[in-house]
């Protein structure tokens, strides 16, 4: 499986989040899966890569937009070269199967509006695109943007319940179960 991780990039978070990438990419790795992530040598980005490269993985994806060239995480297996934000985001969302959304800015939040938003589309037309999107809601950090997909999907506005999809989780041992249930599908 590939399982596209968006996070942050940001340095010196706490243990209590670190840990949280850490359990992902050693899943990944000791699963035979392969990571999928935005490349960067740097936060959780790095993290996730660090765990996974630790425990085995042999597929590192990293999607870097041209202008982070220079910052791309040397553990990559694979280095895609997107020309800028949105072209990268479409260039995870290909890639892949099972999406995992860790705390993050506003890059992670704009990476899983746009990845509901594809899945939505998927549906539409008939290709049926079913990838579980699973969102680690560490403190409660993603209460109110869950709020407002599940109020957009209940709205006359809304053309799919996929909106509302994504599988919130509140720490590591949960996302972890709920990997090996999708895993064993």
């Amino acid at each position: 499986m590939n399982i596209v991780v968006y996070c942050s990039a940001n340095q010196d978070l706490p243990v209590e989040i670190t840990s949280i990438a850490t359990a992902l990419g050693k899943w990944i790795g000791e699963g035979g899966h392969a990571l999928v992530y935005g490349g960067v040598n740097a936060g959780l980005m790095h993290i996730t890569a660090q765990a996974a490269a630790s425990a085995g993985c042999q597929s590192i994806v990293g999607v870097v937009p041209e202008f982070f060239r220079h910052r791309a995480d040397p553990l990559c297996t694979e280095l895609v070269l997107a020309r800028d934000l949105n072209d990268r985001k479409s260039r995870l969302i290909e890639h892949g199967d099972v999406f995992v959304v860790l705390p993050g800015g506003l890059g992670t939040i704009d990476e899983w509006i746009s990845t509901l938003s594809h899945l939505m589309v998927e549906g539409i037309v008939g290709r049926g695109s079913k990838c579980p999107v699973i969102v680690v809601n560490h403190n409660g950090m993603y209460d109110a943007m869950a709020q407002q997909l599940r109020n957009t999907a209940a709205s006359q506005f809304s053309r799919s319940p996929v909106i509302a999809s994504s599988i919130l989780v509140n720490n590591s041992q949960e996302l972890i179960n709920i990997l090996n249930k999708i895993n064993k599908l």
